[in-house]
């Protein structure tokens, strides 16, 4: 495995940091340009990468559009593309501690965390793989009229801009390229600047089964650049996770053209609790998920909803729990919570914090920079009570680990309250009930509902309504976006079936 230094002295897993992978090989950019990527818990840059620029987004998108028009990637067969699929899982398994590690170094998460998140990178290629063998792209439907053989053929939508979020890379990039691929597009996969390792390693991975020329195409680029993705009539469809202006912006280019779109956005997920459920149960949970990841994820549960005779007991319980979170360097095993992303998101953070406390809510727990770091991007876990649904920090995303704790009068209150957002990501009931879980579930205006945490299964799918977004990701609903469907109508029956 090939190493490159860095400026701080550190080494890397990647093989090619300073060239982009454009049809089928590892390429020079267009300019010297280079990225730093600074790592969290340090502040220092850990290594550099090669920067995008107009000429080097056209190279890929060039690539890809010839290796959709012109190669044998969306004509081969469904079971040809799945084999590469599993290619591509076996290699992501195998580097699964290079992506544990680069994940660490470029957003903070704790490094054991990251080990356990990163040991099955390869699992929605599978899971892709697996759909393929089963999904019918060609469908029998009934006649219309005597005599008529009629069929829905699902067919690629053809070049796909894939933007992917610093978060959560490696991830967030396999359910938008591992369908992609299954439905027979081509893909430019634009790398985060602040976290682009998880995608170059894709792209070694790729190079290594011998993915045809043309059919992944990575490079790193800023917002600017990104931006001609997301213009260029070349590419047929972008498929974009980020901010929700972001993604009213990329959403009004598409509509401009009539590209197809797929927005994985933000979100301010409620967590509804119930009076049979145990207020310590509630702060076990928030204290494991609202500081994974630092609470960078877009289906945090930020608001937490209790009814207002346990809203005080509630905070004291969170307070209690989150005042105890090890807070500190994401490589000692001691630690649950390593810092913020970059410096730019604790700025956000605080500025949040701040205006909480601002509008008048009661700050029970955190709220400032841990006093025994003196280096890195760190910020407390944070808890407010006596918060009004109204309050900035209940109805803006602050990306971080800072929980609104709002009274309800009752039930139906509370399900209002939640209702009552620009997002609809993700929402949680917490009772021992699965019947009235799940009564409730059905009122709360969101793609994603889960009992007792905040839960996920993409196998199913994953998605938000409203502002948080279009479309879903994962499972056969986080297929369809990528393929066409065309009515077929015939006179007789083909002999090519």
């Amino acid at each position: 495995m090939a190493t490159t230094s860095t400026t701080s002295e550190q080494t890397t897993p990647l093989a090619h940091p300073d060239r982009f992978y454009i049809d089928g090989k590892w390429v020079d950019p267009s300019t010297t340009s280079m990225i730093d990527v600074v790592q969290p818990h340090t502040e220092l840059v850990g290594y550099r990468v090669a920067e995008a620029q107009e000429a080097d987004i056209d190279r890929a998108i060039t690539a890809a559009r010839r290796a959709f028009d012109e190669g044998p990637w969306p004509r081969m067969s469904p079971s040809e593309r799945t084999g590469f699929l599993r290619g591509i899982a076996a290699g992501l398994r195998d580097r699964g501690l290079d992506l544990a590690e680069m994940w660490t170094n470029e957003v903070g998460v704790v490094n054991s965390f990251a080990v356990a998140g990163s040991a099955n990178a390869g699992g929605a290629y599978d899971s892709y793989a697996d759909l393929g063998d089963e999904f019918s792209f060609i469908e029998r439907h009934p006649p219309g009229v005597p005599g008529e053989v009629a069929f829905l053929v699902r067919e690629p939508v053809g070049v796909v801009g894939a933007i992917i979020p610093w978060n959560s890379g490696s991830g967030a990039s396999a359910f938008k390229i591992a369908p992609a691929l299954l439905a027979g597009c081509t893909v430019v996969a634009k790398a985060p600047p602040e976290a682009p390792s998880s995608l170059l390693i894709l792209a070694e991975v790729a190079d290594s089964i011998g993915l045809p020329p043309g059919v992944l195409n990575v490079l790193t680029a800023e917002r600017e650049v990104s931006e001609l993705l997301v213009h260029d009539a070349r590419v047929d469809k972008i498929s974009f996770t980020g901010s929700t202006a972001v993604g009213r912006r990329i959403a009004s280019i598409c509509g401009q053209r009539m590209a197809r779109f797929t927005l994985e956005l933000g979100g301010k997920s409620a967590g509804v609790v119930l009076d049979d459920y145990e207020l310590e149960l509630v702060a076990s949970a928030l204290g494991t998920s609202a500081t994974r990841m630092t609470g960078q994820t877009c289906a945090s549960l930020t608001r937490i909803i209790v009814s207002r005779d346990r809203h005080d007991d509630l905070v004291e319980a969170l307070a209690e729990r989150f005042s105890q979170v090890r807070v500190g360097d994401p490589y000692d095993p001691e630690t649950q919570m390593g810092p913020l992303a970059m410096a730019r998101q604790r700025d956000r953070v605080e500025h949040y914090i701040a205006k909480g406390i601002e509008e008048g809510a009661t700050l029970a727990t955190g709220g400032a920079r841990p006093a025994h770091l003196d280096r890195g991007f760190y910020i407390e876990p944070t808890i407010f009570g006596n918060v009004d649904n109204n309050f900035t920090i209940a109805r803006e995303e602050i990306f971080g680990p800072v929980l609104s704790v709002i009274p309800a009068r009752d039930e139906e209150h509370a399900i209002a309250l939640a209702n009552d957002t620009e997002f609809g990501l993700n929402n949680a009931v917490f009772t021992h009930d699965a019947d009235r879980a799940f009564a409730i579930a059905l009122q709360l205006r969101s793609g994603n509902v889960g009992q007792n945490a905040a839960r996920y299964n993409f196998n199913v799918g994953f998605g938000g309504l409203k502002q948080s977004g279009v479309g879903r990701e994962g499972g056969r609903d986080g297929l369809l976006p990528y393929l066409e469907a065309k009515t077929v109508l015939l006179d007789a029956e083909p002999t090519t079936l």
